[in-house]
């Protein structure tokens, strides 16, 4: 790992930083982002590495974060979509017009990592998404509906946001993987974070309670995210494929679907103007 440059969003806090914390004692660069400057510098001066703050509700600071990263980075040899979370009770659209849990949890990341697709390609680079087994109640998806106008609730929305994270693996690495990137997904684990504490409910109570210590450890929860990233694509894991503790898992039978992942591709160029 000596030397390679690892950039992880959403490590401020959870399972992010672990894997950011873990990975620079093997020797990687690493570079992090986060929402609050606060928190986000805190990590970064701990462990001594560059950071970026970017809101992924807001796509043109993800535009300016992407601008940046490429600006600063000639290599990258892993890209951790890692930023996300459960957005809230009620249905609540960004300034750019789209639902908040899909917008932070997929369409930053995917205008994100096709800011730096180029870069990605050279460097022929693993780019790790964060899905959840969430994304397996997600319940029939819309994939051209990133505004969740049809039948909102607070876990189905972030189940077919953590479907598009699967949805978006799959068809990253078909239209990439002969160019040289290895996309691939995974899910941590009911992991003892902060997850949910700004947005209240049921999702607060459960991760702010005593129950949160049957949970896995934020370290336990990235161990599958610092496997991938230190490991060899092709080798060890199989690109276009969704893990669980270091295995393939088969995801929601929607993910299999190559047209709706070729359909939400589309529909997220158009909402990030990358079409």
């Amino acid at each position: 790992m000596k030397d390679k440059i690892i950039i992880i969003t959403g490590a401020s806090d959870g399972i992010g930083r672990a894997a950011a914390t873990n990975l620079k004692s093997s020797g990687a660069n690493i570079v992090i982002t986060g929402r609050s400057k606060e928190k986000t510098k805190a990590v970064a001066d701990e462990l001594k590495v560059p950071y970026y703050i970017a809101d992924f509700s807001r796509l043109d600071e993800v535009r300016q974060l992407g601008s940046n990263l490429k600006n600063d980075y000639s290599t990258i040899d892993v890209l951790a979509n890692n930023a996300g979370g459960i957005m809230g009770s009620e249905r609540i659209l960004t300034n750019d017009g789209y639902d908040r849990t899909i917008q932070v949890n997929h369409l930053a990341g995917f205008l994100l990592t096709n800011m730096l697709i180029d870069t990605l390609c050279a460097s022929r680079a693993s780019v790790i998404n964060t899905s959840s087994a969430a994304q397996q109640f997600s319940g029939d998806i819309d994939v051209n509906d990133l505004k969740m106008e049809k039948g909102y609730s607070r876990m189905g929305t972030y189940g077919k946001s953590k479907l598009m994270n699967v949805l978006f693996t799959k068809e990253l690495n078909r239209r990439f993987h002969s160019q040289g990137i290895s996309a691939v997904a995974f899910h941590p684990g009911v992991v003892r974070t902060n997850f949910g504490e700004e947005f209240g409910g049921s999702t607060k109570f459960l991760y702010s309670s005593p129950i949160k210590y049957v949970l896995k450890t934020p370290e336990k929860g990235a161990d599958t995210l610092i496997w991938l990233a230190t490991t060899e694509p092709g080798k060890d894991w199989t690109p276009g494929e969704y893990y669980s503790n270091r295995r393939i898992k088969r995801p929601n039978k929607q993910a299999e679907d190559s047209q709706n992942a070729m359909t939400l591709w589309e529909a997220s160029l158009k909402a990030t103007g990358l079409s």
